[in-house]
């Protein structure tokens, strides 16, 4: 890629940031959340356009109450998620301390767990299965950290328990990054082990255009498993549900 052409996207890409944190401090108060849900998908959908990434959606997303539960690649997946259909993430609580994509977080709903604490992840099971009850749309990353789009991590099942309490379903989704002309596989936006945020954009940029796909599966009940048991039922699920 050309160098006047790769400014000319990052300028675009922090300006659309800055229109959405605009957006969040003066326009959301004002907002019905139904119309915040439809800003912070078009919003999405407008950066995945900038990015220069495709969009593609299988399957029939759900209505809520549901939990989404899928595989993590990147720092894009949330965004991709979002374009596909607006839902609110379970996150990190250090995200709450980022300049910026703290307001970002915050304005799509975000809820945020400590995840070293198991008395915080109690709260957030508490947490998330009043959201649900009430007929929100969640989604959390059950590997707890990014993977190579390739193999999956093992799920952790602690915020599965959530879909139990609440007895609402889950869906599981499946995410993958490809050439867009070709069909194979990108590893340009991974975002794992030692990469940089920095990397990961830049090698995004760069990259030839790509497709983000993604996967909604049938939503399935919890028909007496336990969480643990879910988790790995809902592992396998989303490994065979990714496009080949």
């Amino acid at each position: 890629m050309k160098l006047p052409r790769l400014l000319w996207k990052l300028l675009r890409v922090a300006i659309h940031t800055g229109q959405g944190f605009w957006t969040i401090r003066t326009v959301f108060p004002k907002l019905a959340q139904k119309e915040r849900d439809q800003r912070v998908n078009a919003w999405a959908r407008k950066m995945l356009a900038i990015v220069g990434i495709e969009l593609t959606v299988m399957g029939m997303p759900l209505a809520g109450p549901v939990l989404l539960v899928s595989n993590h690649i990147s720092w894009l997946d949330i965004v991709v998620i979002h374009a596909a259909r607006h839902c609110r993430f379970v996150s990190k609580a250090d995200i709450r301390r980022w300049p910026l994509v703290s307001t970002l977080a915050n304005g799509s709903g975000t809820l945020y767990i400590e995840r070293e604490s198991r008395r915080d992840a109690h709260r957030m099971v508490r947490q998330m299965a009043e959201s649900l009850q009430a007929g929100d749309v969640l989604a959390v990353f059950p590997e707890g950290t990014t993977g190579d789009g390739v193999t999956l991590k093992p799920f952790h099942a602690n915020l599965i328990q959530a879909a139990i309490e609440a007895d609402v379903p889950v869906q599981p989704v499946a995410l993958k990054f490809v050439d867009a002309k070709t069909g194979a596989i990108s590893f340009a936006p991974r975002y794992i082990d030692d990469d940089s945020l920095g990397t990961s954009l830049w090698n995004t940029l760069t990259a030839p255009p790509l497709r983000a796909m993604v996967v909604f599966g049938d939503p399935q009940s919890a028909m007496g498993r336990n969480r643990r048991e879910w988790a790995h039922a809902l592992k396998r699920e989303i490994e065979g549900m990714r496009p080949q």
